[in-house]
């Protein structure tokens, strides 16, 4: 599959809300719903923490296979950002330093899933759309809360699921991930319909309400931030991980 990355560094520090929707609409366009991988061998989460009252944040990549769920490497970077945090327009904060993480990968994963909203989005596109379409990357979104569109009520056993209609169409999933919890809001972001970017996560579910790839980037990503991981491209043993 040809994966087409933004080489240059992306700000977006100087720009308007009004440009920024606009750039949302351009992107739109670009979207695919039409799922690329035949086979998906290695899923990657991707997330973002930030310290509070200051411009860094800290970004970071898992990639696991799937759907064994064990992590083969991540990359982590420290960046910086002025665009403010503003519902709607998540992907103008966190895009950039996401895509400097990226680059670090040698080997990229088949599936990208992103802590946020996919096509469940006023503008039908949320951060996993625009990582996905900036990047040539098939994505879905992961969500822990709704942002737009309406769902009937799930029951509240394990993978209860119910569309979320908006636009006129089903456009995502909210997906109970564990008995009696709040579900989470799945939809595709580029390149995965919805039908497969609700399967595809069931099979990411273990035994938390979050499912493994935005659950490890999220651990990784805040181990960076208090120090105790280092930046940059690392792998892991995966025979240490399992018989160390």
């Amino acid at each position: 599959m040809n994966r087409i990355c933004c080489m240059t560094m992306l700000n977006y520090d100087s720009l308007s809300l009004v440009e920024a929707t606009n750039i949302q609409l351009e992107l739109r366009q670009k979207v695919s719903l039409i799922t690329q991988p035949e086979n998906v061998y290695t899923i990657a989460g991707g997330d973002i923490s930030h310290n509070k009252d200051t411009d860094i944040i800290y970004a970071g990549i898992v990639v696991l296979s799937y759907p064994q769920m064990v992590v083969q490497s991540y990359a982590l970077v420290q960046s910086a950002t002025k665009f403010p945090y503003v519902p709607q327009y998540l992907g103008f904060r966190e895009v950039p330093a996401l895509l400097e993480a990226w680059k670090l990968l040698p080997v990229k994963p088949d599936i990208m899933v992103l802590d946020g909203q996919g096509i469940t989005h006023p503008r039908e596109c949320g951060i996993a759309s625009h990582f996905g379409v900036l990047a040539g990357q098939p994505s879905i979104g992961c969500a822990k809360n709704m942002l737009f569109g309406s769902y009937k009520p799930l029951g509240l056993e394990k993978f209860s699921e119910s569309a979320i209609i908006a636009n006129g169409g089903i456009k995502g999933y909210a997906l109970r991930t564990k008995k009696d919890v709040k579900p989470v809001y799945i939809s595709p972001g580029h390149m995965v319909s919805v039908e497969d970017s609700i399967d595809i996560m069931k099979n990411c579910v273990l035994k938390h309400r979050i499912p493994e790839p935005t659950r490890m980037a999220h651990e990784k990503v805040n181990l960076f931030r208090i120090g105790k991981l280092k930046p940059g491209y690392h792998t892991v043993s995966v025979q240490g991980s399992l018989f160390g």
